[in-house]
């Protein structure tokens, strides 16, 4: 299987995912393959929520139309033609653990090893564990010399040749310790930043808040820190998040937004609230739910140096301001192929292998 072949098959599962959007869920055709996969897929969906409660519909959703954005075969073609890609006699097996802290949160790196010729051997979150395999399914159907490429283990993991694993601060350094022996990418806890001038639009302040609550806030791309200019007016803010209030009603963020404020009242923090979100003055980058972090500062460029300084804490940053590599308000939740999560080219990596 060459990588004109690979591209082919994500580029059919970018065009079946786009049955499933935010806007609705609509079968395009009863193709064989739709036959096939388009009722299971609809069926984990809806059922997504009853395995993690953080998996709403609409999340699910988000997720999957992200995905089926990204793997256009514009977007598969330019990824790829950024490295050389070598055919190999005996693939390499790549062990993947994966974090489930948002929807298809892995499936980047399950890309990565496919598309670079290599072999998968996946330890899926508890979180999120049921739609990896039923895309695996889609592209064994799509192109069957993808059997016995993709194995899924929930053990100890065994034979393999190098290792992804994502996790918790405190997880990445029992991965250095018992992976040492591997070549591996391993991954720690990163938040994401906004950066504030004043001079931001409503509508651009709006797609922040996309930034803030879509996936309840949970996502390493997610916003969880603002830096902002000393003389800044929040009602600015607020009167733009104020769109997004509706999150205060689903139970699971009203109980961590009440007990966060219990928190925060009793040890005499100053929080600004608007009754579904806090702000709270802290130089920390990893808020807990519904609250996000603030920082003022005085001079641009000397946060650029502070943010420099700071990056191994950063994923991403927002800002209207002309910087390379920082996001444009709203696309946090959007990243191309080739945004690699911590930058650590995944690619590169594993074409070394």
């Amino acid at each position: 299987m060459n990588l004109e072949q690979r591209i082919d098959a994500f580029q059919k599962l970018g065009i079946f995912f786009k049955q499933f959007s935010t806007s609705k869920i609509e079968k395009f055709d009863n193709s064989e393959i739709n036959t096939l996969f388009f009722d299971a897929f609809k069926m984990q969906i809806e059922r997504a929520q009853e395995f993690n409660g953080w998996f709403t519909k609409e999340n699910v959703l988000r997720a999957f139309e992200s995905w089926s954005e990204a793997l256009s075969l514009e977007n598969l073609k330019k990824w790829t033609s950024n490295y050389q890609f070598s055919e190999k006699p005996e693939p390499k097996k790549v062990a993947i653990i994966m974090a489930g802290n948002i929807p298809l949160v892995g499936f980047h790196d399950f890309l990565a090893v496919l598309i670079s010729g290599n072999n998968a051997l996946v330890k899926q979150s508890s979180n999120d564990k049921h739609f990896l395999p039923l895309i695996a399914k889609f592209l064994e159907y799509t192109n069957p010399n993808f059997k016995n490429r993709i194995t899924f283990n929930d053990r100890n993991l065994t034979d393999f040749d190098a290792v992804i694993a994502t996790g918790s601060n405190n997880t990445a350094r029992y991965f250095e310790h018992y992976f040492g022996k591997y070549p591996a990418i391993i991954r720690q806890n990163r938040n994401s930043a906004a950066i504030l001038t004043g001079k931001e639009t409503k509508e651009e302040l709006e797609l922040l808040g996309e930034d803030i609550f879509h996936f309840f806030g949970l996502g390493c791309r997610s916003v969880s820190k603002l830096f902002i200019p000393t003389d800044y007016n929040f009602d600015l803010l607020f009167n733009a998040l104020y769109k997004f209030n509706d999150i205060i009603n689903y139970k699971k963020y009203e109980n961590n937004y009440d007990y966060n404020k219990a928190v925060y009242i009793m040890s005499l923090f100053n929080v600004l609230e608007n009754g579904f979100v806090m702000l709270k003055e802290d130089k920390s980058y990893a808020s807990p739910i519904a609250t996000v972090f603030y920082e003022y500062y005085d001079d641009f460029e000397n946060l650029l140096l502070k943010l420099e300084t700071e990056k191994s804490d950063i994923q991403c940053i927002v800002s209207n301001e002309n910087v390379v590599d920082f996001v444009k308000f709203g696309q946090t939740q959007h990243p191309k192929l080739w945004n690699y999560a911590d930058n650590v080219d995944t690619i590169s990596f594993l074409l070394k292998l």
